[in-house]
């Protein structure tokens, strides 16, 4: 199975990500990762769900997608073509003497030192998945208090936009 990052949007209303999740979980599919968030435009949020299927059974939930109501446009993003990040806070134990290297492996990964404590430093680290995995291996010795970490957000590359005005829901009589 391959991996596929999905960028929907749809109407910001509620009950919307319920019957999108629904659709994958009735065809046995894990969702690997999904977030939610308003777009530019405050009627409209963007999904991006990330998933391990097959490209023909992915065809058909995407064309049952483009289906509902609510879904505005449906589009796979490619990592080569697009921009994928991840959050990650992490708080790990540090005293006084593994303090100043914990604040390396900080630096290191381009992350920040967002709270310290005497027995403890959190973290919040940016990027992609191998980043942040490879950051938690540094960090897993100290010993890892507690993490949270975030879905994927993703946009493609360039000037090219998936949103524009023309996408502003319409209005429907019940």
């Amino acid at each position: 199975m391959t991996k596929h990052t999905l960028s929907v949007l749809v109407e910001n209303k509620p009950g919307v990500l319920a019957r999108i999740t629904a659709l994958f979980s009735r065809r046995g599919f894990n969702i690997d990762s999904l977030a939610v968030g308003t777009t530019e435009h405050p009627d409209i949020s963007r999904i991006t769900i990330v998933v391990a299927v097959e490209d023909l059974p992915l065809e058909q939930v995407t064309k049952q997608l483009n289906k509902l109501v609510n879904v505005l446009k449906i589009v796979e993003l490619d990592p080569s073509h697009s921009v994928q990040r991840e959050l990650l806070l992490v708080k790990v134990r540090a005293d006084h003497d593994t303090r100043s290297q914990i604040v390396e492996i900080v630096q290191l990964f381009r992350a920040k030192t967002v709270d310290v404590s005497p027995d403890a430093v959190t973290i919040e680290a940016t990027g992609g998945g191998d980043k942040l995995s490879a950051m938690l291996r540094m960090l897993e010795p100290f010993g890892i208090k507690e993490l949270v970490q975030s879905g994927v957000v993703a946009i493609g590359r360039g000037a090219r936009s998936i949103t524009d005005r023309s996408l502003r829901p319409v209005e429907r009589s019940a």
